[in-house]
């Protein structure tokens, strides 16, 4: 069995994204890693926190318990900030992820796939999905640690554009209402994600989204319970968020199933 190691930004992303391959994997017997390079320190801020509880200290547990649903054997965290949606003044901070080194950076995350003798890396597609910095750097970074471990393979989370705009059309809207368009620029300029024919990988997890959407739960301070992922019933859910795809360098699309590792 192979070992397969996840580099997310920011608790949550490996449920949304990535989720259903998690479990997957982990039933399939392989050992599952989930990096994590920032707290998520500028998430949403819940109404309960402790005192001298801080969004991080919470996003940590969140994250734990996200991993334990899905039966990720370890969860690493590379030690930077959340810097923040694009244009924050925190994407320069000393210690935000999009404004690391590179180098030191990838020597970080290198040194864990070293330690678990990766076989699989996932990052995320070149613009980071939608733009966030976060995600940029995450693509970047994920890239050059496997060059520097001798990570053979290296997979990159994204999103099927073209699915996501015939799902669009599908969700219910109150007339006046603006129907998301992935189509439109994002953060960076760019539309969401990436054109179905470019996908070299989709992988069908239908059969675990209950395990998926108790995974995004988890995150309780970021999605609440008036939350669309929480208000789906269970087939319109899995119809919506029962396949999960990636890029592979070398290869292109359109989508065929993915095997691991």
């Amino acid at each position: 069995m192979a070992t397969i190691v996840l580099l997310h930004a920011h608790p949550d992303d490996e449920s949304i994204l990535t989720g259903g391959t998690i479990a997957k994997a982990v039933d399939d017997g392989h050992r599952v890693v989930i990096v994590f390079a920032t707290g998520g320190e500028h998430g949403e801020v819940p109404d309960d926190l402790a005192t001298g509880e801080t969004l991080a200290d919470r996003r940590r547990a969140e994250a734990d318990a996200s991993a334990q649903v899905l039966g990720a054997q370890r969860v690493v965290w590379l030690g930077y900030v959340d810097s923040g949606m694009t244009g924050w003044e925190q994407n320069t901070a000393d210690d935000a992820f999009a404004a690391a080194p590179l180098d030191e950076a990838a020597v970080r995350l290198a040194a864990i796939l070293v330690d678990e003798a990766a076989d699989v890396l996932i990052t995320y597609d070149w613009h980071g999905n939608y733009g966030h910095p976060d995600h940029i750097a995450a693509y970047r970074v994920g890239h050059r640690a496997a060059q520097l471990a001798g990570t053979k393979r290296v997979l990159e989370a994204t999103v099927n554009r073209d699915q996501m705009a015939r799902l669009a059309k599908l969700m219910p809207a109150e007339p006046g209402d603006e129907v998301f368009d992935p189509h439109a620029p994002m953060d960076d300029g760019n539309p969401m994600g990436m054109p179905e024919a470019e996908i070299a990988w989709v992988n069908d997890v239908a059969g675990d989204t209950a395990r998926k959407r108790a995974s995004i739960s988890s995150h309780r301070s970021q999605v609440s319970d008036s939350s669309f992922f929480t208000q789906m019933d269970e087939q319109a859910f899995a119809h919506a968020f029962g396949q999960e795809w990636f890029l592979e360098p070398g290869r292109s699309g359109p989508p065929q199933p993915l095997t691991l590792p």
